[in-house]
Parts: C-alpha cells; structure tokens; sequence
C-alpha cells in the first residue's frame, strides 16, 4: 500500500477518534442564538438525587422543569402560578388552594389536584425539601382544589406553595424520577451528562408566559471553572465567586445581584458536659458557652473591613442574620464594631486573662481558643474565617480557620462555629436557626439556643398574618431586652450580606428590571421569562 493512502487512512481514524472524544467527553459549548449555555453552579448545583423537588431539587429557586402553585415578584410578593387562588383559616392551621385546569405534563397527562397533594405528602415525608414540618396531611378534595391541614398555626405556608415543584402522581417513582424528571413547568428534560451538565429544551405547551430560548444548557462549573469558561466565550452566563468580581471579559459584562444571603458564624451557647445529639454527634461548647467571649467577638471583629476585604468591597455588614432588604430587618440590632478595647474590657470582665504572655486569654485553666469551620469550596467563607481569625487575635482569642466538607461539619455542627450562609423570603427560616426545640434537628439551630423570649416571638409571628407578624420576626433580634443579636444572647457572629456576581455574554439582555432578589443558593433564573438576545452571539 502506497504511504500517502496508510497517511490518509492514519488521519481519518485520528479525526474519527477525536470526534468521538468530543462527542463522548466534556459538554458542548456550541450555541445558535436561541439557546443558552449557562455554569450557573448557585443554582443549585449538581443534586446528587436529580431533578426531583420532592428529594430536595432546587428549592427556594426558580426549579425550570416543574411547576409551582405561587412564583416570588420582584417586590417578595407572591403571585399566581399554578394556583388561581388560596385562602388560608383564620388562625393558619387549614389552607385552600384551587388551581387551573389546563396543565398538562411533558408526558401528555392532566395535572390535577391529586399530584399537588402527592407531592406535598411525600416531600414531607422525605424530609429533603423544604421544612414541612407544620403540615399533617395535603388532600385533593375535587380536582382542582387542594386543601392543606396543619398541626400548628404557621402563617408561612404559603411561602412553601412557591418553592415545591409538582411531580406526577401516577408515573412518580422516587428511585427513577430524578434522572428523568416529568414536569409542567417553563422546560423540559433531555439529557443529564453527570459532572457535566444537564440539558433541557422548552416545553411547547408551558401555559405560562412563553420563554424566548429554545434550549438551555446548565453546566456544574464553578469558581475558577466558571470563570474560565466565561474567557473562553463558552458560556452565556458565568456564576463566579466575589473574589472575581472587579474582574473583566471581553465580551461580558459583571453583573451583580442584590441577596437576603447573609454569612455568619454560630457561637454554641451551651457547655459541652459529654452529652450528643440523635445521631451521635457532640453538642456544646465550653469556650463559646462563656457569653463575654460571645460578646467580645461580637463587638471586636470589624465587620466593614470584613466587608472591603474578605467580600471585595462588595458586602453589607450584618449583625443579625436578616439581610436589610427584607421588611422585617431589624435596624436596632447594629453595634458599633471593630472596637478591639471593648473586646479587652468584655474579656477582662468575664474573669478571661492573658497569664502566660502568650497574647491568648485564659479562665479556669481553658485557653480562649477555638475552632472555626469553613467549605473548601466557598472562597468568601474561607475569606471570612481567616480575616476573622487574624482580628481575634488582638483581643486575645485564638480562632483556627479551618476547610472541610459538609459531611465533616455535619458531625461538628453544634460543637465548633461554622460559616454558614442563610437568606429566604420565607421567614419561618429564622424558626429554624433560633427556635429551641430545633436545636441539634439536622442543620437547624446550630447555636442551640434557648431563650423562651424568641420562642414566643417566633410562636406569635407564626399566629399572625404576614404583615402583622414582621414585628415581632424583628423581635426575634432585638426587642430592647433579649434576642439572638451581639445586644442579646450573642449566639452568633453574623458578618455580611454578600451580593452574587454573574459574567453576562454582551448579547444577552436578562431583563435586571425584573431580577429577583437572591435568596440563599441563587435563583438567576427566577426572570428567565424575560430574558432575550439582543446581538447575534460572536463566534
């Protein structure tokens, strides 16, 4: 055989073998202007049991290939969805939705009545989605009309009707449904390449206002992945940490977004006496459970500088865990901070003192040290930790930063601080961080505090109508003689408000007349509805 034709044979297997290892490899990044690429990683992330709301998909955002009864406006109302209309009883413990009755599934069945109450049933039954502990039973009474009893008032349910996205009773399967969801919503599901992406196309008979992209593709790349990704021209939208924020692209635009996601660490209040949780994890925590080391850390630690450093310039300060866009925030729980000598003095008081010159305070033979828990992979907590722990150390507290994963900090959780990051529009998340019988109840109440002073105001708001009850959710913080914030029990050490920074291609226009405000995790595609190209994408 001549060598030009074994040369030409050599080349044709190479193309074929690089052809199929793009094909068989990473995710396609090739786009025509009705489709998007996005590494939205805030969204959610990867879920490790798909695309399934009852298994926890993509609540308190925006869950694309499902439907929810109500959607968040802009102004943190809530309109109509599935549902036409609901009312709830007049002490909260029975409400009635009725929804539409031209909702079909991507599979051609009706949705009715009996799927919303499926869903809601067995959500809580998994315990993975949204906290749906106040809720006995979800029943279909016709088939437009869904009645949701309750074991307790809680005048939040219906923040759950915006967040849960309805499944199909008659085909749902718990093991099978996430890897192949079925759904009512704005798109439906094609592929899900795992590590990857998942792709989904628009559902043609969505009832809804009519989306202007006929596919969008969600990769699971973040942080220097994302932005990577963005340099390259791969994406359309790239979710990337603060850290890039002052960052520029050619081609992109930084877009920042406004959340209620606040950080914070949780400061134990009670001692460790040997004692563990349900699960077997220690609880408590001898050097937090000391209020003037609370209250040193409180008013010492700088929360501006903070803000300028470990959050770029870019975050709010914060002293209470409720973001001040939410109409419930609590001006009176902000403290003049960074005051190192009133730290010394709270110290001084508590009976904490320096005895061996080493710049660390001691009391009853314990150093004032502990240990600060952080993900490795959320560049702004480690940020928070590390600056946190090099202003400790002027007042004579030793803090260790330390990076680790959930599974770890899941064992920890309610003996060292954490960074933890939290932001709904559902107040009833505030029951959770702070009531006292949540305490060591999976990730709630990490602090374990108990002060009957909050439960009552948590117990009040939960009997009152939603504007009612924004008193004394405030009151939760502060209500001028006990609460959770640095003036109170100074069970945490709440630092800022972070804002969310996207990369957005020139040619995509995603309507920031009528963006969402970011809950914790992200919802960038909360307006998606609204979005559209402007340009042809440059390729």
């Amino acid at each position: 055989m001549e060598q030009k034709y074994i040369i030409g044979i050599i080349a044709v297997i190479l193309i074929a073998i690089v052809g199929g290892a793009i094909l068989i490899g990473g995710p396609s990044t090739e786009r025509a202007d009705n489709e998007l690429i996005v590494a939205a990683y805030s969204h959610g992330g990867e879920p490790e049991a798909g695309f399934d709301p009852i298994l926890g998909w993509n609540y308190y955002s925006e869950p694309l290939i499902q439907s929810t009864l109500l959607k968040m406006t802009r102004g943190m109302e809530y309109e109509n969805d599935l549902a036409k209309s609901w009312e709830a009883n007049s002490d909260f413990t029975e409400y009635t939705v009725k929804i539409r009755d031209d909702v079909k599934f991507t599979d051609n069945t009706t949705l009715d009545a009996e799927d919303v109450a499926f869903t809601y049933n067995e959500a809580k039954k998994s315990g993975a989605s949204l906290d749906l502990s106040s809720m006995e039973n979800a029943t279909a009474v016709d088939k437009q009309t869904i009645k949701f009893e309750l074991n307790r008032p809680d005048s939040t349910f219906v923040d759950k009707f915006a967040y849960i996205g309805i499944v199909p009773s008659d085909s749902y399967n718990n093991e099978t449904y996430g890897a192949n969801p079925i759904g009512s919503g704005p798109f439906k599901f094609v592929q899900w390449d795992k590590g990857q992406q998942v792709i989904l196309e628009k559902n043609p008979d969505y009832y809804g206002k009519e989306i202007k992209f006929d596919k969008l593709t969600i990769l699971f790349e973040q942080n220097e992945a994302a932005f990577n990704a963005a340099k390259n021209k791969e994406v359309d939208i790239a979710a990337v940490p603060l850290s890039y924020a002052n960052e520029t692209v050619d081609g992109y635009n930084m877009h920042l977004m406004d959340t209620i996601d606040v950080r914070g660490l949780s400061l134990p209040v009670q001692n460790n006496t040997g004692k563990l949780s349900e699960d077997g994890n220690p609880i408590g925590n001898n050097i937090t459970a000391d209020k003037s080391i609370r209250e040193a850390l409180n008013y010492g630690v700088n929360r501006t500088a903070i803000c300028k450093g470990a959050l770029n310039g870019i975050g709010v300060p914060n002293y209470d865990g409720i973001a001040h866009l939410l109409p419930w925030a609590n001006n009176e729980s902000a403290i003049d901070d960074g005051d190192v000598d009133k730290a010394k003095d709270i110290l001084k008081k508590g009976g904490w003192k320096d005895t061996d010159g080493d710049g660390i305070v001691e009391k009853d033979g314990k150093k004032a040290s502990i240990n600060v828990y952080y993900s490795s992979n959320a560049p702004e907590r480690q940020a928070i930790a590390v600056t946190i722990a090099e202003e400790a150390k002027e007042f004579g507290i030793e803090v260790n930063a330390t990076g680790s994963n959930w599974d770890e900090m899941d064992k920890i959780k309610n003996t060292d601080p954490v960074v933890w990051g939290f932001g709904s529009t559902d107040p009833s998340t505030m029951w959770s961080e702070y009531y006292s019988d949540q305490a060591t109840v999976g990730y709630n109440n990490p602090a374990l505090i108990n002060n009957s002073a909050v439960d009552k105001h948590i117990d009040n708001a939960m009997k009152s109508d939603r504007e009612s009850s924004y008193a004394e959710w405030s009151a939760v913080s502060w209500d001028g003689q006990t609460g959770i914030s640095p003036k109170g029990d100074a069970a945490w050490l709440w630092v800022g408000e972070i804002k969310y920074g996207y990369f957005v291609d020139e040619s995509l226009d995603i309507s920031n007349n009528t963006e969402l405000i970011q809950p914790h995790g992200g919802d960038i595609f909360g307006n998606i509805y609204d979005w559209s190209r402007v340009s042809s994408i440059e390729k």
